[in-house]
């Protein structure tokens, strides 16, 4: 009996101390605090972002307030209150946001409301729904208290009256001038943009990511691409990482992108090779039209390891965690 009860004493110290164990190796092995996003005008909105993270605050939070700087932005035409208008000089906005536990809200040709990003985040969070588009976004955008405002600016209605003229429509690769200037020619030359895609992995291990855009300039009234489609435009999960995506939305969602990336990476891929073979994907579905269009892929595991893939040269993403908050790398590519 006696031999019995010291047997169950020390296996008990034993289990105890390999849970102790377990435990201090879990927390040291957490990841440092870091976020990506995508182009070059995804600096400032890192800095917004770090601002959060680096004051131990959530992914969640600090995806929302980096979004918010190329939102407000009045020289960004791809992002935001300052975005070229559709054919007919609407100014609607799209934004997907999501929290690593599989939450998530979304907008969809909203105009009028200059921050898409937050009325998302609030759809997540005060609605059974994912996605509220058109009018039904806007009076549930003025329901929580967002400010009306006309978003056409002078700038942006200006050009829409110039492409009048031809009104020929037609992507161009890496067209639009971006915000960010580092005093040097960014990777890719200074005319990358489109819309932003952030992710980020906060000191707590946690994910989340936000993606915002305009849309095409001089889109049909009515489109609406990948960046408010979860699964298309952005994906993340805790268990495995997380990504978004820039480019032709159609393709995108044409192929699950983001979703594709996350699930390449649950199934033993790295970031880099997850988002290199999403691309692929795309390739081999239509090799002539590829060749012609901006696709790229931005992730990061809950390692916080990032990797980033694109179609076309160009494509540049942002990197900051405590190290760095400044860094703008360029993404390897197809063609």
């Amino acid at each position: 009996m006696t031999a019995r009860r010291t047997f169950l004493k020390t296996s008990m110290i034993g289990a105890t101390a390999f849970a102790l164990g377990e435990s201090v190796a879990a927390k040291s092995a957490s990841p440092g605090a870091r976020v990506v996003s995508t182009w070059d005008f995804g600096v400032p909105a890192n800095q917004a972002a770090w601002a959060v993270l680096g004051a131990g605050g959530r992914a969640l939070d600090a995806v929302e307030a980096g979004a918010r700087v190329p939102e407000a932005d009045l020289k960004n035409h791809s992002v935001g209150r300052a975005g070229y208008p559709d054919r007919d000089g609407h100014v609607s906005l799209d934004a997907s946001i999501m929290d690593g536990d599989g939450s998530c809200g979304a907008v969809a040709a909203l105009e009028h409301i200059a921050h898409p990003i937050s009325v998302a985040r609030q759809v997540m969070e005060k609605t059974p729904h994912v996605l509220l588009v058109g009018n039904g976004a806007l009076q549930f955008a003025l329901e929580q208290g967002f400010t009306r405002e006309e978003l056409l600016t002078p700038e942006s209605e200006q050009a829409w009256h110039e492409w009048l003229k031809s009104a020929q429509y037609k992507p161009v690769i890496n067209s639009e001038k971006s915000t960010y200037d580092a005093n040097a020619e960014p990777p890719g030359g200074k005319d990358n943009h489109d819309t932003i895609g952030m992710l980020a992995l906060d000191a707590h291990g946690k994910l989340a990511g936000a993606c915002t855009t305009s849309g095409m300039a001089w889109k049909l009234y009515g489109r609406v691409g990948d960046s408010p489609m979860i699964g298309a435009g952005l994906y993340v999960d805790n268990e495995v990482g997380a990504a978004t995506s820039t480019g032709v939305g159609e393709e995108v969602i044409r192929n699950a992108g983001s979703f594709l990336v996350v699930e390449l990476m649950r199934h033993g891929r790295t970031p880099q090779q997850a988002c290199r073979e999403a691309v692929m994907r795309i390739v081999k579905r239509n090799p002539k039209k590829a060749k012609e269009i901006q696709v790229g892929f931005l992730a990061i595991d809950r390692h916080g390891e990032v990797g980033a893939y694109a179609l076309q040269k160009g494509f540049s993403y942002a990197v900051c965690d405590a190290k760095k908050q400044d860094a703008l790398l360029p993404a390897a590519s197809v063609y």
